[in-house]
């Protein structure tokens, strides 16, 4: 069981869960219940490494079942750019989350700069998500983020982030 942004997620490890994806036993199911978006609207399936408060690498599989594939675009789906930047934001999340610090705070998406990208993302595709977070205080941080299909980088970016008070 895991308490944030004042929700309380459980999770078996081993279970199927949310996008019908078989979670690791390794715990990264716990974490990715620290996101505090609905299944709808989490880019983030599984953690790999994680430094709470530093860094983290995680991994979004595209499955071709994302509602908005449809129309982005038809016949050839392609997964957006603005939510491959959303993957990599709900993935330096988790490891702000992770720091007990700032376990009861909710992460807020504030801007980005520097945005590259440079190769299609489709269905089939996993992205690796690596962020590592240059600035962590009470209000706010960024850091750097890079997205990868086979070892390719897809985009990468500087996310700017606000800390605020938990719902509820």
């Amino acid at each position: 069981m895991v308490t944030c942004a004042g929700q309380t997620a459980e999770n078996g490890a081993g279970t199927l869960v949310d996008r019908g994806l078989l979670v690791s036993t390794d715990g990264s199911d716990e974490l990715v219940a620290l996101l505090p978006h609905g299944p709808e609207f989490r880019f983030v399936d599984a953690v790999d490494a994680h430094e709470p408060g530093a860094s983290i690498e995680a991994r979004y599989r595209v499955t071709g079942d994302e509602p908005f594939l449809a129309g982005h675009f038809p016949g050839n789906p392609v997964f957006p750019g603005v939510i491959q930047l959303e993957a990599l934001a709900q993935a330096g999340a988790i490891a702000v989350l992770a720091d007990e610090r700032y376990a009861e705070k909710l992460p807020l998406f504030g801007g980005v700069e520097k945005v590259r990208f440079r190769r299609l993302v489709q269905p089939g595709d996993e992205m690796v998500l690596s962020v590592t977070l240059e600035r962590l205080s009470a209000r706010g941080g960024w850091g750097q983020g890079k997205a990868t299909v086979d070892g390719k980088v897809c985009c990468e970016a500087r996310l700017f982030f606000a800390l605020g008070p938990a719902p509820g």
